[in-house]
């Protein structure tokens, strides 16, 4: 038996959240001008905790392994992350010398958040800082946030190829996050295409969003507001030919898509993974309040319910369902509810949100209570 079930690497910081009033944020926003705004709260943000944190939370056996500095930042960030168990915080590096990460995020009532983020020690976290002899002791290896390392995608991306080719070998499920690279900065100088066509072979589970994957493979592309649908077939079937065994993208408030290929999902002998294409609306939250992490939350979702072995179905609704717990709340972590109170909400019937699909080709599944694709069992 595995000593824990996942290990989440990668991206760590502190978000520093003010409670913002409702209304027109660029009101608020006035040079100098003083505006009452409410409390702060800390949190740790990233994939490391916004991810494993939360997969801690559904029941997941999880060790953390990110880069933080000897800091007073870092020693909150370790401080919040013991809070919820303390050994999480047993495979953190504490590097001296170097600057704690955070993100000072602005999340309105009622609104798509934005941030103002250092990137600190996460710039220097590289393939060596992974301990590969304790992946062996875990069933699943989840790495999030390259474009926001430097290191990881210094070279066109040759240390995040070594770090998956060296995580693969130990025989772990491998699972990709990925986020939007910064345009006018390093990470949007980066060629992403070869990036991903050096990494993806080692990657079973590709879980981007949309937007992030369009930037790195279709970088010209005409604004995804502006495209069919169609698109995320296309680009979906384009990171499977990279060597992705499943592709999941996050496409915000319209849900969750997948996308697999004839020979299914690595992880599972499951012959209902292979060839699927599959659309999962959100369930409707009660209320809105924050959409800080609720991409990280969906995805901690999706991987609690691979390491369940649940059905490709199951497991698209149950990261929804995570991810709408999740924005019911201004912070990364605290909506997040236990797995089976989760499963609870599913059952009693919870509301899902409308999603109109501009493409053809595209069926309502009842019983699932999911959309099912044109490339779906083809």
């Amino acid at each position: 038996m595995a000593e824990f079930d996942a290990v989440a690497a990668g991206h760590v910081c502190l978000d520093v959240i003010p409670q913002m009033p409702p209304g027109d944020l660029l009101s608020i926003l006035v040079p100098g001008a003083v505006a009452e705004i409410g409390p702060v709260m800390l949190s740790t943000g990233g994939p490391v905790s916004n991810t494993g944190r939360n997969l801690h939370r559904l029941g997941i056996r999880t060790r953390l392994m990110g880069k933080v500095g000897n800091d007073a930042f870092g020693a909150i960030i370790r401080d919040l992350i013991r809070q919820d168990d303390p050994a999480l915080a047993d495979d953190m590096i504490v590097a001296p010398g170097e600057t704690s990460s955070y993100t000072i995020v602005i999340s309105p009532p009622g609104t798509d958040r934005f941030f103002m983020h250092c990137g600190g020690a996460n710039h220097t976290f590289g393939a060596d800082d992974v301990p590969y002899d304790r992946l062996r002791n875990a069933r699943l290896f989840h790495f999030g946030y390259p474009p926001y390392m430097a290191r990881m995608y210094a070279n066109t991306g040759a240390e995040l190829e070594d770090l998956y080719r060296r995580a693969k070998a130990t025989g772990v499920i491998t699972s990709l996050d990925m986020a939007l690279p910064d345009p006018n900065g390093p990470s949007g100088r980066v060629d992403w295409a070869r990036v991903l066509a050096r990494t993806l072979p080692h990657v079973d589970l590709f879980l981007p969003s949309l937007d992030e994957l369009v930037y790195m493979l279709r970088r010209d592309a005409a604004p995804i507001s502006e495209q069919p649908d169609t698109l995320i077939s296309e680009i979906a079937a384009q990171a499977l030919n990279l060597g992705a065994g499943v592709v999941v993208l996050k496409l915000g408030d319209r849900g969750l898509y997948l996308r697999t290929g004839p020979d299914g999902a690595p992880h599972t002998d499951d012959p209902g993974w292979r060839n699927r294409e599959l659309w999962a609306p959100c369930f409707q939250p009660e209320p809105l309040v924050g959409t800080t992490g609720s991409g990280d939350a969906t995805i901690a979702g999706f991987l609690a319910a691979v390491l369940r072995d649940q059905p490709v179905e199951a497991a698209l609704t149950s990261a929804v369902a995570v991810g709408a717990c999740n924005v019911e709340a201004a912070d990364a972590l605290s909506g997040v509810r236990s797995w089976d109170e989760t499963m609870t909400r599913i059952q009693a019937g919870w509301e899902r949100q409308p999603v109109i699909i501009n493409a053809p080709g595209w069926t309502w599944d009842a019983a699932s209570r999911l959309w099912v694709g044109p490339h779906d069992n083809t």
